[in-house]
C-alpha cells in the first residue's frame, strides 16, 4: 500500500474507510423510514445552520432593541432566552421556528407527527448548550435531537 493512500484514509475517516472495505450506510433517514429525497428526507445541513443563524439573529435584534437598552452583555443573555422560549412555543406548536419555516424545514417525532412539550423543552435546552448540536450520527441528526426522538425534515 502506498503511504499516501494510508494518510489519505486517515484523513477522510472511519466513514470511508469502510466505506471503502464494502460497508453500506445508505442514505442519510433510511434506518428512520424517511425519503432519501424531497418533502419529508433529512434536513441538509446547511439549512439548518441557516436556520438557526436566523433565529439567533431575530433574537438578538430584539433583545438587544428592546429587552437590553444598548448593553451588550445583558443582550446576549436576554438573546439566549428568547432563543429558548422561541424554540419551546414555536416548534412545540406549529413544528418550526421562523428560520427553519423560512428555509423549508420542520422538527417531527421519529415516529411522525409534532413533538411533545416535554420533548421540545429538552431539544430546545439541549440545543442551547450548543455542544449537543455538535454531534451527529449516521443519520445527521444532532445529539439534542436524537435525544428528543426528533428530526428535522424538509417541507
Amino acid at each position: 500500500m502506498d503511504n499516501r493512500q494510508a494518510i489519505g484514509s486517515w484523513l477522510s475517516g472511519p466513514r470511508a474507510a469502510a466505506e471503502e472495505m464494502g460497508v453500506d450506510f445508505g442514505y442519510r433517514g433510511q434506518r428512520l423510514g424517511l425519503p432519501k429525497d424531497g418533502p419529508g428526507s433529512v434536513a441538509p445541513l446547511g439549512r439548518r445552520f441557516g436556520a438557526i443563524f436566523i433565529d439567533w439573529g431575530l433574537c438578538a435584534l430584539i433583545a438587544y432593541g428592546l429587552l437590553a437598552h444598548g448593553d451588550t452583555r445583558a443582550a446576549n443573555n436576554w438573546a439566549l432566552l428568547l432563543f429558548l422560549v422561541l424554540g419551546v412555543l414555536t416548534v412545540g406548536t406549529v413544528g418550526f421556528t421562523p428560520g427553519k419555516r423560512l428555509l423549508g424545514l420542520r422538527v417531527v417525532a421519529e415516529e411522525g407527527g409534532r413533538l411533545g412539550l416535554v420533548r421540545v423543552t429538552l431539544r430546545t435546552v439541549l440545543l442551547c448548550l450548543a455542544i449537543p448540536a455538535l454531534i451527529w450520527d449516521r443519520d445527521g441528526r444532532g445529539l439534542h435531537d436524537r435525544l428528543a426522538r426528533a428530526v428535522q425534515v424538509r417541507i
